[in-house]
């Protein structure tokens, strides 16, 4: 059996909350014998009579009484579902790791709302899942230009290299003042329990006297950092992400000279592509690409 046409049970469903095809009629803003006509198409769908009419008004009869209540729910959902779907296009959903979040992109979010007051932008500071970006969750995330295993179907977008210098409290530079071998009788500080940041950076100057893996571990580089403003020992400082501390001299750069860039490549914005050209992920692109990324292209030296 077909089901009914979808004008005759809005029709019937109106009529059967308001008890009468009046108030149905005004709220549909179609006319009194349009929801009649409407009511009748649907019972000579069904084969039964759902209104008892009178002088008065009409009344359900027990097949309306059962239909009623059915078609209320039905609509119900539908507008639900349908306001959720609407409230979910208008949403932009973004992942970005904790320390580039809070350094980086979180003071920054507000000149986006600002600009942009009609998407609804929601912010995941977390790092990736085994699976990586997972674009059924994320409309965008920012994550490592070079990352292995990424899909063909996802786009990425360089946005400011990655640049990495030895950091530390202005206390412990006179004992750096021999070079670069002089960290064997400093403390390393480390990023991450992976301990890339140190060996990277040693490997690239053949710094063969400094044990690249030494030293304190830490969660992330906001942890480390901190541990270096405090004198504990010297941190792979990222030049973006430690620009404060730089810039107030809460750190100093014993080899301002000797910098270099990772593996991993450049911060990159990543998208699935089918989305790519989204109006709010192009608004969320360009805004990225005109404010945050100049001003962290300012902390880089030329």
């Amino acid at each position: 059996m077909r089901l009914p046409p979808l004008n005759a049970l809005r029709a019937f469903e109106a009529a059967a909350r308001h008890e009468g095809f009046i108030t149905a009629a005004e709220e549909l803003f179609v006319t009194r014998g349009a929801i009649s006509r409407q009511v009748k198409i649907l019972e000579d769908h069904l084969g039964v009579q759902l209104f008892h009419r009178h002088a008065r008004g009409v009344a359900l009869t027990t097949a309306g009484r059962r239909l009623y209540p059915v078609l209320t729910q039905a609509f119900a959902m539908m507008m639900q579902e349908v306001e959720q779907i609407a409230a979910d296009a208008a949403e932009l959903r973004v992942i970005c790791p904790p320390t580039l979040s809070i350094r980086w992109l979180l003071p920054q979010l507000e000149q986006f709302r600002a600009a942009h007051p009609e998407i609804k932008l929601r912010l995941t500071t977390d790092f990736y899942s085994n699976k990586g970006f997972e674009a059924s969750e994320y409309d965008l995330g920012i994550s490592l230009q070079n990352r292995p295993g990424r899909p063909e179907d996802i786009e990425v977008l360089p946005l400011f290299e990655m640049i990495l210098a030895p950091a530390c409290a202005p206390s412990l530079l006179p004992g750096l003042a021999e070079g670069p071998e002089a960290l064997a009788q400093h403390r390393l500080l480390h990023e991450s329990p992976r301990r890339r940041d140190w060996p990277t950076w040693v490997q690239h100057f053949g710094v063969e006297q400094v044990d690249a893996v030494s030293g304190e571990v830490f969660p992330n580089l906001d942890m480390a950092t901190r541990a270096a403003v405090m004198g504990a020992g010297v941190v792979m400082a990222d030049l973006v992400l430690c620009q404060d501390e730089l810039a107030r001299g809460d750190l100093v750069l014993p080899f301002p000279e000797m910098t270099c860039g990772t593996p991993e490549g450049a911060y990159a914005l990543i998208g699935e592509r089918q989305k790519w050209h989204d109006p709010k992920v192009a608004a969320f692109r360009d805004w990225l690409m005109e404010g945050p990324c100049r001003a962290a292209l300012s902390a880089l030296p030329e």
